[in-house]
């Protein structure tokens, strides 16, 4: 590519690094993002570059967009989960300290939005792209809602690729687990404590719970593993002298590749006597090719592949994708949340020399 930065790293960083704040200051619980979609919009205006909105969704192409050309998306989040009870510090106000931001959003995926934007703004100009760029800042990804990335994406045009942006260590999740949530009830006899019962839901669901969560799916996938059911809850009875007529409870199911959630459905439905029903099929699992070119780039700048056990936009993005993004997949949703200032300068570099390779 002829043209060079618009930007020193520094000023890259600087600017990510203020637009964070901003955005940690401003409330984006799921489905109530409109006052941070608003924040977005004004720095890209600042900027001259026009947005497109589509409800809470905040999008933007290249400034030489070509229609003959594929697009390759820089999608990520802007909602948040609601801020747990053990924050000590004030989950909507950066606190910049010992070379850490911290608030609600920063690591999952404030990081990613803001070395994603940068980015964006760092190839905006460049006239001679292979692919379109598009930045896409989405909504509703802590719920899996549909009007975020699932409603926006029919309105973004040639869609090659998705980058994902959340915290992989700006290494490349080149497979997602699928989610598959299951509710079920176990019907029995209703009767007095003291009584003898044969019929007992709660005796019966327990050995039904107990075969499903031993059971070992056949396939096994190289980079997701196994298929794994957790029970999460289980409710019965109110007294003490009743035994009750029913047992309910419900399974997270991680799906792994080598199995469609109908697929997982049918088969655990297929082990258990309990009444079983799925809250949804729409959180399939994903997987990318090792041989595409993206995944090659990363493996060229010296970047790891791996297999995903959390879920997120992935999912429901009809097209091929792969997740990186800055940041720790296990400070996620936790207490006093944080991002490395040098985590996010590092994935803006990793992002740049990733689409140097492929644009």
């Amino acid at each position: 590519m002829e043209q060079k930065l618009n930007n020193s790293p520094e000023i890259l960083l600087n600017i990510a690094i203020e637009l964070l704040k901003k955005i940690i200051a401003t409330p984006s619980l799921s489905k109530d993002e409109y006052d941070v979609s608003l924040v977005i919009e004004r720095f890209f205006s600042q900027r001259n570059i026009p947005t497109n909105r589509f409800k809470n969704n905040i999008w933007a192409t290249n400034k030489y967009f070509d229609e003959n050309k594929p697009s390759i998306v820089l999608n990520t989040h802007h909602d948040t989960v609601k801020p747990n009870k053990s924050y000590t510090l004030d989950p909507f106000i950066p606190l910049e300290k010992d070379g850490k931001l911290f608030g609600l959003g920063s690591n999952d995926a404030g990081a990613s939005l803001v070395s994603m934007v940068q980015v964006f703004l760092n190839f905006y100009e460049y006239q001679n792209l292979s692919h379109n760029l598009i930045i896409a800042l989405t909504a509703e990804e802590e719920i899996s809602g549909k009007e975020g990335i699932e409603a926006l994406f029919p309105q973004l045009p040639n869609v090659e690729l998705v980058i994902v942006g959340e915290p992989t260590q700006m290494n490349l999740a080149i497979a997602e687990k699928g989610l598959l949530v299951i509710d079920g009830e176990m019907l029995g006899t209703a009767s007095h404590a003291a009584h003898p019962n044969s019929d007992n839901a709660i005796v019966k669901c327990m050995a039904d719970l107990q075969h499903i969560l031993n059971y070992k799916f056949p396939k096994i996938s190289p980079y997701l593993g196994e298929v794994k059911i957790t029970l999460s809850v289980i409710n019965a009875g109110t007294q003490h002298n009743v035994v009750p007529e029913k047992c309910s409870f419900t399974l997270d199911v991680r799906v792994t590749d080598e199995y469609s959630n109908k697929e997982v459905f049918e088969i655990i439905q297929s082990e258990m006597k309990s009444n079983l029903s799925a809250r949804s099929f729409r959180l399939n699992s994903s997987k990318i090719n090792e041989n595409h070119p993206i995944v090659k780039a990363g493996l060229e700048i010296g970047r790891i592949t791996y297999g995903s056990p959390t879920s997120s936009d992935q999912a429901i993005i009809p097209c091929t994708s792969v997740k990186i993004g800055p940041g720790d997949s296990t400070r996620s949703h936790t207490a006093d949340e944080f991002i490395y200032i040098n985590e996010i300068n590092e994935g803006i570099g990793i992002y740049i020399k990733i689409l140097e390779k492929i644009v």
